[in-house]
C-alpha cells in the first residue's frame, strides 16, 4: 500500500509539470531569419472525447490530471525575415479550442523563409478519450486510461503508464513505452513505426501476451516466454505470453530495432 501511494503521487507530481514554455531562444534566430513566440493558455470543458491537431509543423503533448476540465497550453511560433513580420504573423494565428477540437489556423503558402507552429502541451482528465494527430512534430501522452489513436508523420512518439484501447503510428520516428503496473489495464497497446526503432520498458513481473517484429533490425529482450519465438534470442518476429499472458502489448517497426528491458 504505502509503494502504492508513492506511485500515485509520483504521477500526480509529472502530470501538474507544465513544461513548454517559450524562452529567449525562441525569441532569437539567426542572421537571416527572426522567430518569435507566445504561449496561450485555455481551460475548456471536457466533453467525452478531445481531438487534438498539431497541424504541418507543431507537437502534441498529453499529461493526464485530476481536474474534471482540460487545460490547453499553446506555443504559439513563427519564424521570418525579420522580428516586425514574426510577431505580425504570430498575431494572426488563432487557436481553435472548442466543441472538443483543439487546432490553429494561420497564413498560408509558406516556406523556408517564413512559417509558424503551434505546439501544445494538454491537460486532462485521467480517464479520457483521445485522438491526437501531428504531421511534423512529436507526440507524447502520460498518465491516461481511454480510447486513444495517435499518427504522426515526422516525429517520435512517447507513450508512459497508459491503459484502456491505445492505438497509434509515426512514419518517420522511434517510439518509446514505459509500462507499469504488472499487466495492461483495458483492451490492447498497438505502436507502430516505419522508420525507427522502438523501446519498452516493463516491470519483471508484467504479464502480457507480447507481439512485435521488425523487418531490418533485431529483437532484444531478456524475458522468459511460452508461446513462438524466445526473447533471449534475435529474431524478426514474435508472439508469445510473458509470465503466463495477458492483453496484447502490440510492436512493431520496418527499419529499426525493438529493445525490451525490465524496469
Amino acid at each position: 500500500m504505502k509503494l502504492l501511494w508513492i506511485t500515485l503521487a509520483a504521477a500526480t507530481a509529472f502530470a501538474q509539470t507544465k513544461s513548454l514554455n517559450c524562452d529567449d531562444r525562441n525569441n532569437s534566430g539567426n542572421n537571416n531569419q527572426s522567430r518569435f513566440c507566445e504561449m496561450r493558455e485555455q481551460t475548456i470543458a471536457y466533453g467525452g472525447r478531445l481531438t487534438v491537431d498539431g497541424g504541418n509543423n507543431g507537437g502534441v503533448s498529453i499529461k493526464g490530471w485530476d481536474n474534471a476540465s482540460v487545460l490547453v497550453r499553446a506555443q504559439v511560433t513563427s519564424w521570418a525575415t525579420d522580428e516586425a513580420a514574426a510577431r505580425s504573423m504570430v498575431s494572426a494565428i488563432h487557436v481553435d479550442w472548442s466543441a472538443g477540437q483543439v487546432k490553429a489556423s494561420g497564413p498560408e503558402n509558406m516556406d523556408r523563409q517564413q512559417n509558424w507552429s503551434v505546439s501544445y502541451e494538454v491537460f486532462v482528465p485521467r480517464n479520457a478519450d483521445l485522438s491526437l494527430k501531428a504531421h511534423n512534430g512529436g507526440i507524447s501522452i502520460a498518465d491516461v486510461r481511454g480510447n486513444i489513436q495517435f499518427d504522426t508523420q515526422n516525429g517520435g512518439v512517447n507513450l508512459h503508464n497508459l491503459a484502456g484501447d491505445v492505438e497509434g503510428k509515426t512514419t518517420n520516428g522511434g517510439i518509446n513505452v514505459t509500462l507499469a503496473g504488472t499487466r495492461w489495464d483495458g483492451a490492447k497497446l498497438d505502436a507502430r513505426t516505419t522508420n525507427g526503432g522502438i523501446n519498452i520498458s516493463m516491470p519483471a513481473n508484467y504479464a502480457a501476451h507480447f507481439e512485435t517484429q521488425t523487418v531490418n533490425g533485431h529483437l532484444n529482450a531478456n524475458f522468459e516466454t511460452t508461446g513462438h519465438g524466445n526473447l533471449t534470442e534475435v529474431s524478426k518476429k514474435m508472439s508469445t505470453d510473458i509470465n503466463g499472458g495477458g492483453p496484447t502489448i502490440h510492436v512493431e517497426t520496418i527499419n529499426g530495432g525493438v529493445n525490451v528491458k525490465k524496469i
